[in-house]
């Protein structure tokens, strides 16, 4: 009976020092974690349960969400973009305007002829001949720098103006 006592003895000691350690392992975990925590309030202020794992996931949905958002509107602004540039190469960006007296009766270089053309150098020389009684108007389509039909010297020079040489 005796060596039973003995064996009960021993291991209700060793039981007494597991629980022991447990205890001393359990309050310095309990420590650690109570840095932690106190650590994460400095980070997050005083959110109350929220940990720093968890605002990391709400962080990142949020950062996902504005990625979202600005590839969409990305994807957007791209398009309309495109539809504005197609735009912009049909219109006049390209002009050129020669002033001169038609009929050489020094009446103040009252005619005019206007070239207006694209990106591209095609569109319009408008010619405005005037003479003391009356005024004609005329216009010839120009494509790709060259008139469709055949141009006055001056209409020439109106578009040598407007593509710049």
């Amino acid at each position: 009976m005796e060596q039973v006592d003995q064996i009960a003895l021993g291991v209700g000691a060793a039981g007494l020092l597991f629980g022991v350690v447990a205890v001393g392992w359990a309050t310095a975990l309990q420590r650690r974690i109570g840095r932690i925590q106190r650590a994460q309030r400095v980070i997050l202020g005083d959110h109350g349960d929220t940990d720093l794992i968890l605002h990391a996931h709400q962080l990142t949905e949020q950062v996902q969400k504005m990625a979202a958002y600005l590839k969409a509107t990305t994807d957007q602004t791209q398009q309309r973009l495109a539809v504005v540039e197609k735009r912009a190469d049909g219109a006049i960006s390209h002009s050129g305007l020669v002033r001169y007296d038609a009929y050489n009766e020094m009446s103040g270089r009252q005619s005019t002829s206007i070239a207006l053309l694209d990106s591209r150098k095609t569109g319009v020389v408008l010619s405005s001949i005037h003479h003391r009684d009356q005024a004609r108007m005329y216009a010839k389509g120009v494509r790709e720098g060259v008139g469709e039909l055949e141009l006055s010297p001056e209409e020439a020079e109106a578009l040598r103006v407007a593509m710049g040489a």
